[in-house]
């Protein structure tokens, strides 16, 4: 269960990641969830592309492990 639980996880950061990285990329003053963070562009979408590439590395993970278990059939 727990697996699952990080797969799901990663998932939600991958998709918060990427969208709020194509939200800024197509309106650089649209910092969505990152607005309190200073620092501006750069640094927002920094923090976006590190969330992206945790969730795919979380969710890939994740679900290697689900499948080793048995249970992602």
């Amino acid at each position: 269960m727990k697996h699952v639980t990080v797969q799901i996880i990663g998932m939600l950061l991958l998709v918060l990641g990427a969208q709020g990285a194509i939200r800024l990329l197509a309106d650089h003053d649209n910092a969505g969830l990152l607005a309190w963070l200073p620092g501006g562009f750069t640094v927002w979408l920094a923090c976006y592309a590190v969330a992206t590439v945790a969730g795919a590395v979380l969710a890939g993970w994740g679900s290697k492990k689900v499948k080793q278990s048995g249970r992602g059939r």
